[in-house]
């Protein structure tokens, strides 16, 4: 397996990211070295929160909650996935199954023999997070997710599948914009989720030089129209990453990446988010049926605001009937930067209360 390692000097500067990084080296099924970055932030006798990003953002995204939950009394586990932030990024597309970060994931969880442990997920954080305590369901005392879930649609129809796959191989190019339109219209409940995740899935693949930090700007900050119109002509131009409009939030974002190779891992993995039938239905079923019997405490946290999960909860609490779902507190998709503090008192408040 060919893997990238993005040089330290790509984070140099950040802005509210003083973290000491913590590397694990597991082993990949071809006997590649894979090396996994985290950070462990918050007194060393803490109860423990777990909390994994998800694409195309890495670690960074929990540097504004960080110090409320330390505060707190938490201690903070943040590991960036494979493909993202300070860990390895493997080259290949193939490299980037559901089922990869999942082992890849569990492999870390075992070596790093974490114990105790509240998680929390958002995106795909969850997808691959809520896998991992199915795998090790001892090493957990509770589980805590929003704006994400584990999609099982084996009963999508026909003519569903065979407009996304087709969608896909079109010769259709998006354009970032064209691609929010669709993908912010996502509660619409007359149209299947897969018809409107798949414009998203298409930009990201087709997109070789993808936009990380000017998308996770404009999700975050809402950038004012003259600032948003500059940062585009470098998106359009293809060097996002050069533009010198770039907020501190982008800059961020964009670190892990300093050049189009660096960024498979981001363009692959929304193709591996099970809106169809695909390789991952019998795994799906599998963990589903576990949280079906989970008897520790669980919480859900969606924004509510978030036009991507908005109808996912309502399957959430299906799936895990011990399930509580928390009030809604909006911040849109990414509510861990846009609110940080009111996310941080839940997820403490949470994580405290399962400690033995």
């Amino acid at each position: 397996m060919k893997i990238l390692r993005t040089p330290d000097a790509c984070f140099a500067g950040l802005k509210d990211y003083p973290f000491e990084p913590c590397y694990t080296v597991i082993k990949t099924k071809d006997g590649s070295n894979l090396r996994i970055h985290h950070i462990d932030e918050g007194p060393r006798d803490g109860p423990v929160l777990l909390a994994m990003h998800g694409q195309p953002v890495w670690s960074y995204l929990y540097s504004k909650m960080i110090p409320f939950l330390t505060d707190a009394g938490v201690r903070v586990i943040a590991p960036d996935l494979p493909g993202y932030g300070k860990s390895d990024k493997p080259a290949a597309r193939e490299d980037y199954s559901y089922q990869n970060q999942v082992d890849w994931m569990v492999d870390w969880l075992i070596a790093n023999d974490f114990q105790n442990l509240t998680f929390f997920g958002q995106d795909w954080g969850g997808l691959i997070g809520l896998r991992m305590v199915a795998r090790e369901p001892d090493r957990f005392m509770g589980v805590s997710m929003g704006n994400t879930g584990l999609p099982y649609n084996p009963d999508a129809t026909e003519d569903v599948i065979q407009r996304v796959n087709a969608f896909r191989e079109s010769d259709e190019r998006l354009t970032v914009f064209s691609m929010f339109k669709q993908v912010m219209q996502m509660d619409q409940k007359e149209t299947a989720p897969a018809l409107k995740f798949m414009y998203w899935q298409k930009f990201c693949w087709d997109t070789v030089d993808l936009p990380i930090g000017f998308i996770a700007s404009q999700q975050m900050e809402r950038p004012s129209m003259l600032r948003t119109l500059l940062n585009y002509l470098f998106v359009q131009l293809g060097k996002s990453n050069a533009s010198p409009f770039r907020s501190a939030v982008a800059k961020a974002f964009d670190a892990p990446f300093p050049d189009a190779s660096y960024k498979m891992g981001p363009r692959a993995m929304p193709s591996h988010v099970p809106t169809i039938p695909d390789a991952s239905l019998a795994a799906q079923r599998e963990a589903r049926a576990f949280f079906g019997a989970w008897n520790k405490p669980f919480l859900s946290v969606f924004a509510g605001d978030d036009p991507v999960t908005n109808g996912i909860e309502s399957d959430v609490l299906a799936m895990c009937p011990n399930a509580v779902s928390a009030p809604h507190i909006g911040g849109g998709h990414f509510y861990q930067w846009r609110r940080p503090e009111a996310l941080s008192q839940l997820l403490a408040e949470f994580t405290k209360a399962n400690q033995r």
